[in-house]
């Protein structure tokens, strides 16, 4: 098992930047892909960014690249993403999640945190 907590959303103004933090307990944090994903209200859940165990390979979803930036500690046992140039449309509960292995896809994620709101306002 693999609990998640994230952290660092709120309320940011457009333009604004926010970093969310994800800290990881149980199995050995550096044996898994880590994912950031969203939410926002009457849609679905959708993938933001991965990034491999040893922090060498990062994939991104194309509405982010540019602007947000996925990165990890494994010393910390702590996944981050840093997100800029922040939009209303970002406004979302994004949830950070461990996959099994070592591919960084967005896709066959097997632990979930519990999310933390993101709100742009304009």
């Amino acid at each position: 098992q693999v609990q998640l907590v994230e952290s660092g959303g709120g309320l940011v103004q457009a333009g604004g930047s926010l970093r969310l933090s994800c800290a990881a307990s149980g199995r050995t944090f550096s044996s898994f892909a880590m994912g950031w994903f969203r939410q926002a209200p009457g849609k679905e859940r959708e993938f933001v960014a991965a990034i491999s165990w040893s922090g060498a390979s990062t994939y991104y979803a194309d509405f982010v690249k540019g602007r947000f930036t996925i990165s990890r500690d494994n010393a910390k046992h702590t996944v981050y993403l840093q997100m800029n140039s922040l939009k209303p449309e970002n406004t979302a509960v994004y949830y950070c999640a461990a996959r099994s292995g070592h591919l960084v896809v967005p896709y066959g994620y097997d632990y979930w945190g519990q999310g933390t709101q993101v709100t742009v306002s304009t």
